[in-house]
């Protein structure tokens, strides 16, 4: 017998349960007969609002430990079929299947599952769903008739829509439809990276670079232009980004942020968050032009800007700590293209408000990093991990007759910090925790130095009794003795050059200490 009237109905079934019990309540006082599977249908259940099983609802029994429950044609055929096209909705009357007009589906947690260590092979393959996004892709593509949602956070939208209109719109139809395939794109990208990142099944032998690398990033916005005027640019982030990583800025004031703002706001930011203690680094394309610690901002800052003046100008300020009004005012005397700290105060919110195309950034504290670097080559893609590395204090090893002070460790600590964060060549010199003169991207090591030493010069400071520090080792002598020349009384560096002994002993005889690391820390 033929329906005289098809019902309004609603498909839920989630892994992520946020929000469904409300979003089912409200669909069912408005109309909607809803279906639901699993543990999704006991939790709307339980809420005492009618639900009925899909199986109920198919006549036919989930099986195959529910691998089979949503793989059927009166379910599929209720999600695809056409409204507008009267042969379509003929056909669901002669099979007495009533329309599927909202389908709320997300996946099985395939992230999470292989994000535990213990996750064994066959525990991943069981968490690749099937049924799920069989009914969101379906659904997707005949949205013109049907609402998916795969995201929690819609749920309030859909609601409010069909209240106030009696139907979702065409275009959030749509654009709930584009999320689905983004969504199953990322879902398929980790199932491929995780299976090609292993031999066979064996789990143990997971690497860090699957055979195929697929990644998902999310548009944040278009750019008037790239790194030059006539580069077209835009701004991506990951889908989740972690406390602590640039992404996740929030902008308080000031003009849109550039390619180049953003490129050289995250060096800033990552060498400023390697600090325990109040920090500021000055960035200026790519390279910090000053870099200091202190008891506040506000000293940092001062410290870190008497370094290069010059350079400093037009360059992104960034703190790991409080800024106050104090460390707002002295800012405000240059120009600045960016600030970026964990916060700023009200008051100091009030100074940098009087300069409407500053902008400011907040970015949240943490501890994270990327997973991978990566760098785009002709047709190709050069991946690594990031460079986290940081000896400790207690790893140095002191190769010279003359022992260092513990003044002289403290502004090695803090110059080997910097030069990390330095093109590479890199020479850093240093006293009293702030950076004296910088070095950078020179094809000599000892142009590096000499560099650092000329800037030094200009900005009216004394390079004597500081330390310094090299990314490299010195494949000769001649670059310590720039160094020593240049009034430096300690050098760190990582060694490892066939000449080391040479160096060690011109070290020696220059009567300064030096320490090694054993670690390099190249940045091309």
């Amino acid at each position: 017998m033929r329906k005289a009237k098809m019902k309004k109905q609603a498909l839920i079934s989630c892994s992520d349960k946020s929000g469904v019990v409300e979003f089912a309540r409200e669909l069912s006082e408005l109309g909607y007969h809803i279906l639901s599977t699993g543990g999704t249908a006991k939790l709307i259940s339980e809420a005492g609002i009618p639900v009925q099983e899909v199986a109920d609802y198919t006549d036919f029994p989930e099986m195959l430990d529910g691998r089979v429950k949503t793989l059927n044609p009166k379910i599929h055929a209720g999600i695809l079929a056409r409204r507008p096209v009267e042969e379509h909705m003929e056909a669901l009357k002669a099979h007495d299947i009533d329309p599927i007009d909202i389908v709320a589906v997300n996946l099985y947690p395939f992230e999470q599952a292989i994000a535990n260590p213990n996750c064994t092979f066959e525990n991943a393959i069981e968490n690749i769903d099937i049924g799920g996004p069989t009914m969101i892709r379906a659904a997707a593509k005949n949205h013109e008739s049907v609402t998916v949602i795969v995201s929690p956070a819609d749920y309030r939208k859909v609601i409010e829509e069909i209240k106030g209109k009696g139907e979702v719109s065409a275009e959030t139809r749509l654009a709930l439809a584009k999320k689905v395939f983004v969504h199953t794109a990322h879902y398929d990208a980790m199932i491929s990276n995780y299976l090609t990142s292993i031999e066979g099944n064996d789990v143990t032998t997971r690497s860090k670079f699957p055979d195929s690398l697929t990644r998902q990033w999310v548009k944040v916005q278009d750019m008037r232009y790239g790194e030059n005027p006539h580069q077209e640019a835009a701004f991506y982030r990951e889908r989740q980004v972690a406390p602590g990583l640039l992404a996740g800025y929030v902008q308080h004031q000031g003009k849109e942020l550039s390619y180049n703002n953003i490129a050289d706001s995250d060096a800033a930011w990552e060498a400023v968050r390697s600090f325990d203690t109040p920090a500021c680094v000055i960035i200026k394309h790519a390279n910090p032009c000053g870099a200091a610690i202190g008891l506040d901002a506000a000293e940092a800052y001062s410290k870190a800007f008497k370094c290069d003046p010059t350079s400093a100008f037009g360059g992104i300020i960034a703190f790991n700590c409080q800024v106050g009004a104090e460390a707002a005012e002295k800012i405000s005397k240059q120009f600045a293209e960016v600030i970026i700290a964990p916060e700023f105060t009200e008051e100091a919110l009030a100074v940098f408000g009087q300069k409407k195309n500053l902008r400011l950034l907040t970015v949240a504290m943490g501890h994270a990093h990327n997973d991978l670097d990566m760098k785009r080559v002709g047709g190709g893609l050069l991946v690594q991990t990031p460079d986290t590395q940081t000896v400790k204090e207690d790893a140095l090893k002191c190769v010279t007759k003359l022992q260092p002070t513990s003044a002289q460790i403290s502004d090695m600590m803090f110059a080997w910090k910097i030069a990390k964060f330095v093109k590479s060549n890199t020479i850093v010199f240093v006293r009293d925790g702030m950076t004296l003169g910088v070095g950078a991207g020179q094809m000599s090591r000892v142009d590096s130095a000499r560099i650092a030493s000329i800037k030094a010069e200009e900005a009216g400071i004394s390079l004597k009794g500081s330390v310094a520090a090299s990314d490299a080792f010195f494949p000769f002598r001649d670059g310590l003795d720039v160094i020593v020349d240049a009034g430096a009384t300690a050098v760190i560096q990582p060694g490892g050059s066939i000449r080391d002994d040479e160096v060690i002993a011109a070290a020696d005889e220059r009567g300064i200490t030096m320490v090694f690391t054993g670690e390099r820390h190249f940045r091309h």
